[in-house]
């Protein structure tokens, strides 16, 4: 009896945290699940921020995946969401220039930026990216389970990522039709795949045998469209990059490819008088030109 009555609670708890997103006017911070995420063990640590090259906001034993959702203001509002993914070698997560510094440029063109803080690294024993595409999938039909009541457009859910984040919103983009989880309530009904996918300098999107796109991204026609983006002297080979966008030419899905002759890896939304530092105009250009937002807007 316990049992049913804490379940009960953690997941009224839940719908009134969600209930309440559109009447705040500051980012909110919800679960990702309503209990014990799928695989738990109990065997990652405490939670740490911060690092010795002075990131402020780098977390690792990320083990309560959580997204904060930043809304743009109402009479720019567009209805698009696109879900964040920090990178961080599947080990820890970027969460200022790879993540809350991304939703507040999405913000002023008029999207919903949703931060993804998802589990690093994996219990042992697991795929590296395993908890984080399970955390994705549902973060995904969260998102789109709640679209209406958070005045999203459902058909409009976007994903970005960098480098892990890159990887994952790769993984999440190619994995929809099977959940790599059991599903738990209602929002799991919802469809994990996400709308169109925003890729920027990816890792371990080759395969190091064969030279190929990874097995675990098994690109098909009906692969949501890309916005790729990395620079040629990465040190995270921008083949990644290249291969990825060869499967979506080839599988018939439409693509957009920026290979910059310089940036480096981790380039995110720093600044910078580099071309790289423009991906964002470029990727907003590429969101309109795809249907997905119109040209009317700011920034």
């Amino acid at each position: 009896m316990k049992t049913f009555t804490l379940a009960v609670l953690l997941s009224l708890m839940f719908s009134m945290a969600a209930s309440n997103l559109v009447a705040d006017d500051v980012p909110v911070t919800l679960d990702v699940w309503p209990a014990k995420p799928p695989g738990d063990a109990g065997d990652i640590g405490a939670e740490v921020w911060g690092q010795p090259n002075k990131i402020s906001k780098r977390v690792t034993n990320v083990t309560k995946p959580n997204l904060k959702i930043f809304r743009p203001a109402k009479d720019i509002d567009t209805g698009v969401s696109v879900i964040v993914c920090p990178g961080g070698g599947y080990t820890a997560l970027m969460m200022d220039y790879e993540g809350e510094d991304v939703a507040v440029w999405l913000n002023s063109i008029g999207v919903t930026g949703i931060v993804l803080k998802y589990r690093v690294p994996a219990p042992k024993g697991l795929p590296k990216h395993l908890p984080a595409l399970q955390d994705a999938q549902r973060t995904i039909s969260l998102v789109r389970s709640k679209a209406k009541e958070w005045n999203l457009n459902p058909d409009r859910i976007g994903m970005l990522g960098f480098s892990a984040g890159g990887h994952l919103t790769a993984t999440a983009s190619t994995n929809f039709d099977k959940r790599s989880y059991d599903a738990i309530d209602a929002i799991d009904q919802a469809s994990c795949r996400p709308d169109f996918a925003i890729v920027i300098y990816p890792g371990g999107a080759i395969d190091k045998a064969t030279g190929q796109l990874n097995p675990e991204i098994p690109v098909t026609a009906q692969t949501p469209q890309m916005f790729i983006a990395q620079a040629h002297d990465d040190r995270v080979n921008s083949e990644n990059s290249v291969v990825l966008y060869l499967a979506l030419k080839h599988a018939g899905v439409p693509a957009e490819l920026h290979i910059y002759a310089a940036g480096g890896h981790g380039f995110g939304m720093r600044p910078s008088k580099l071309p790289c530092a423009t991906w964002p105009d470029r990727c907003k250009e590429w969101m309109v030109s795809q249907g997905f937002m119109k040209a009317a807007l700011p920034g």
